[in-house]
């Protein structure tokens, strides 16, 4: 009886250290999960502010277009005036020529 006790006895002893060793691996378990959420937090506001950087990017894109297109207005309406003035000067000079002719 004495070798049963003593089998009991390392039974029982086995069975407190693995109930303390799976009491330590859910502590870790619980300190894992929580990192895990925080990391999941971080990365949702890492994606939310490369979302707000990329639309600041697309929106930098279309008013550098935009000014860009205003020189071009701009390149445009010189262009228009020297056609203009081109047209008057051709204007004149047939006036001229005309009245030479008369």
């Amino acid at each position: 009886m004495a070798g049963l006790s003593t089998q009991m006895n390392v039974i029982v002893e086995k069975t407190k250290n693995l109930i303390q060793l799976c009491e330590a691996l859910q502590e870790e378990n619980d300190l894992l999960k929580l990192e895990v959420q925080s990391l999941q937090v971080a990365f949702q506001t890492s994606t939310n502010k490369v979302q707000q950087l990329e639309e600041k990017v697309k929106a930098l894109a279309v008013a550098k277009t935009l000014d860009n297109s205003e020189v071009g207005k701009e390149a445009i309406n010189e262009k228009i005036l020297d056609t203009k003035q081109k047209i008057n000067d051709f204007v004149r000079e047939i006036d001229r020529c005309i009245g030479l002719l008369k």
